[in-house]
């Protein structure tokens, strides 16, 4: 079975969690969108890791990982993740798109500088990413097989130093950057990551042809994809399901299944509209709490209520057919929770995020509220041992979303995971 997960809100939704158990049944993990910017935290018998490019599923013996064509690749960082699994070495089973774009040093500082040129900061990790993906579509981008090439890499740098060098001297007045310095970094990085380039479109459709099962992981979530999500405070992929297609090269014929994957409450980083964001000091006591800070950037995450308007697009979006529930655990404590079910601006209902950004920016939230629980369910090992009202809690959620919902996450390890169908 060829099963896609991906997130329904603004990122940060637990995926690395439930790629993590998945991918125990699966033979494939493939990494289809996004790049370093985005982080996945899994707990292992006590140790955290954080995975920005390799997929999650990493950690799992005899599983094959893919970075797929969909995503940008930083090598250094990529490198760096390498060197940092266990023993420091994943001998043949990681495998890298050769079509994968490559994030060069011009492409982060054009990142930075960029932000610091809008009226309205998109809140980029300035990682490089959106530079990386322009030259993509300006068809101007080096990708992983050009790294193996030295003749084509060097023809390719030469001509991008030229417009770039002069972008960063006329318009932002900094210096540019040196042809050698890059292009020797660069050939190194493509020597040591050669042996794990190669075709994964090829690869994965022989995967599929011989039934084997292919678990597809987005980064992100739906509301910072780059057509559907809260324009412009977006990544610059496609992080709904529809990515897994273009970013990887199987056909939508072959996907099986869709889980969408959803936190207890929503958060997000950087700036945009955030409808049922708490106000500022209980948005603090839950950030402190969930420990709600970014996997990549450290940068703290705005919290707020559960958006059934967002998840119940995201669901429509994508396809999904079934949920994950995460961090339920957080809101343990909680005397009054919230579930925001529309948003009303100038006198309007809205029961479906508005496109127009001002709506989206200003709209007040519709709630429907229900009383919490005390007890802590982190012990908890399937749904009756939950409090009767974190039990009602996750019915509503299946109730307005009308979708099924298969886990519930109560813990921040493997172990604490309840399993409803």
């Amino acid at each position: 079975m060829n099963t896609i997960i991906v997130g329904t809100q603004w990122g940060d939704e637990g995926k690395g969690k439930i790629i993590d158990i998945l991918s125990a049944k699966v033979d494939y993990i493939v990494r289809y969108q996004g790049g370093s910017n985005a982080g996945h935290t899994v707990v292992v018998n006590g140790k955290e890791y954080v995975f920005h490019l390799i997929p999650s599923g990493i950690l799992h013996k005899g599983k094959i990982c893919c970075i797929g064509n969909g995503v940008v690749v930083d090598p250094q960082a990529l490198i760096k993740e390498i060197k940092g699994l266990p023993k420091g070495d994943v001998g043949n089973r990681l495998k890298i798109s050769s079509l994968a774009h490559v994030i060069l040093p011009y492409h982060k500082v054009l990142d930075r500088l960029r932000e610091t040129k809008r009226t309205n900061k998109i809140g980029t990790t300035g990682r490089g990413i959106g530079p990386c993906y322009s030259d993509k579509i300006n068809r101007c981008g080096i990708r992983m097989a050009d790294l193996l090439n030295a003749a084509v890499f060097k023809e390719k740098l030469k001509d991008n130093l030229k417009e770039k060098n002069e972008i960063f001297e006329k318009v932002y007045k900094q210096n540019g950057f040196d042809f050698n310095s890059i292009y020797g970094e660069y050939l190194d990085y493509g020597k040591y990551l050669s042996k794990y380039i190669c075709n994964v479109t090829s690869l994965l459709n022989k995967a599929a042809s011989g039934k084997k099962d292919i678990l597809l992981e987005g980064a992100q979530g739906t509301f910072l994809d780059i057509d559907f999500g809260s324009y412009p405070f977006v990544t610059s992929s496609s992080a709904t399901a529809g990515g897994a297609c273009a970013g990887t090269g199987l056909s939508p014929v072959k996907i099986d299944k869709v889980v969408g994957v959803a936190k207890a409450y929503t958060t997000r980083v950087g700036e945009g509209p955030f409808p049922a964001e708490f106000d500022p000091s209980f948005g603090e006591f839950i950030r402190k709490k969930g420990n709600e800070f970014g996997a990549t950037t450290g940068r703290p995450r705005r919290c707020g209520w559960f958006d059934s308007v967002m998840v119940s697009e995201s669901i429509l979006l994508n396809g999904i057919t079934e949920l994950a529930i995460m961090k339920l655990d957080i809101l343990n404590g909680i005397k009054k929770i919230k579930i925001c079910t529309a948003y009303k601006y100038k006198g309007r209902l809205f029961k479906e995020f508005p496109d127009d950004l001002e709506a989206a920016k200003f709209a007040k939230p519709v709630y429907k509220e229900m009383p919490g629980w005390e007890e802590p369910i982190d012990k908890a090992k399937n749904f009756l041992d939950l409090p009767l009202n974190a039990k009602k809690y996750v019915s509503l959620l299946r109730d307005i979303l009308k979708v099924k919902i298969t886990m519930v996450s109560v813990g921040s390890s493997r172990d604490n995971t309840i399993f409803l169908d």
